[in-house]
C-alpha cells in the first residue's frame, strides 16, 4: 500500500511527456481496431482467456463511457497504440471476497493493452499512472488488477506503484490503496487532458498535410521514421 501522491513532479520532469487522450463513444472503431490487432498471446494476457474476434467485439460493444474512464495513446498516424480501461463499479462487482480489507471500498479495475511495436517505452506504466490519477479524482480509494500470474509486466508495474500482490495458482490479484484527490491532482488531470487535445490536433493537421502531399505527388513514399512508429 502507499499513501504517497500517485504522481511525482520531479519524476515526470525527468521523462518525456506522453499525451494520453480520453476516449469516447466516437472512438469505438479505433478501440476495436486496436484490440483486434493484438496477437493471440497478447489477447490471452489482456483478457485472461483466449479471446477470439467475436469476444473482443462483444467487449467493445459493452464499453460504458458514462461509468468508466477509457483512455489511450495515439501515434502520429492517428493509430491507437496503447489503451487503458478504468472500470468503475460497486465493490460487489469486483469480487471483494478476494481482496483483503475491501469491505466498503470504492474500487475501480484497471486493464491495459499496448501494441507490440510500441512496447518498452513505458506506455503501460504511464497509463497506469493516469488511471491512478483519475481514480483519485473520482474519490475512489482502491485500484484493482486481476491478471494472469504470467503477466509479469503488468504485475511489475503494479508492484512498483506500491500495490499488494496476492497470487493464487495461475492468477494474481493486485490492489493499490489511493490517497484522496486534491486540487493539485484535479489541476494535473485538466492540464494533461488539455495538452493531449492540443497534441492530437497538431497530429491531425500533420497527418492531413502528409496525406495531401502523397495524393499530390505520385512519387511520394511515406514519411519520416518517427511517422512510421
Amino acid at each position: 500500500m502507499t499513501d504517497r501522491p500517485t504522481t511525482d513532479a520531479a519524476h515526470h520532469h525527468a521523462e518525456a511527456w506522453v499525451p494520453i487522450r480520453s476516449l469516447a463513444h466516437r472512438h469505438l472503431p479505433e478501440i476495436s481496431a486496436h484490440l483486434l490487432a493484438l496477437a493471440p498471446g497478447d489477447r490471452y494476457l489482456r483478457f485472461g482467456y483466449a479471446a477470439i474476434d467475436s469476444h473482443i467485439e462483444r467487449y467493445v460493444d459493452s464499453l460504458n463511457f458514462e461509468r468508466d474512464d477509457i483512455f489511450g495513446i495515439i501515434d502520429r498516424r492517428l493509430r491507437l497504440i496503447a489503451m487503458g480501461h478504468l472500470a468503475c463499479a460497486a465493490p460487489a462487482e469486483l469480487l471483494p471476497q478476494r481482496l483483503p480489507d475491501s469491505s466498503g471500498s470504492a474500487m475501480a479495475e484497471f486493464g491495459v493493452s499496448v501494441l507490440p511495436h510500441a512496447r518498452r517505452r513505458g506506455y503501460g506504466r504511464r497509463l497506469f499512472e493516469n488511471a491512478m490519477l483519475h481514480a483519485r479524482n473520482r474519490s475512489l480509494d482502491t485500484l484493482y488488477i486481476h491478471a494472469l500470474s504470467e503477466n509479469t509486466a503488468m504485475l511489475h508495474i503494479a508492484r512498483q506503484a506500491g500495490a499488494t500482490i496476492e497470487r493464487s495458482g495461475g492468477e494474481s490479484d493486485a490492489y493499490l490503496r489511493l490517497p484522496e484527490g486534491t486540487l493539485g491532482s484535479h489541476a494535473e488531470a485538466l492540464w494533461s487532458e488539455g495538452m493531449a487535445a492540443i497534441d492530437h490536433l497538431l497530429k491531425q493537421q500533420s497527418h492531413s498535410i502528409g496525406v495531401s502531399a502523397v495524393v499530390g505527388d505520385g512519387n511520394a513514399t511515406g514519411g519520416t521514421e518517427a511517422d512510421r512508429r
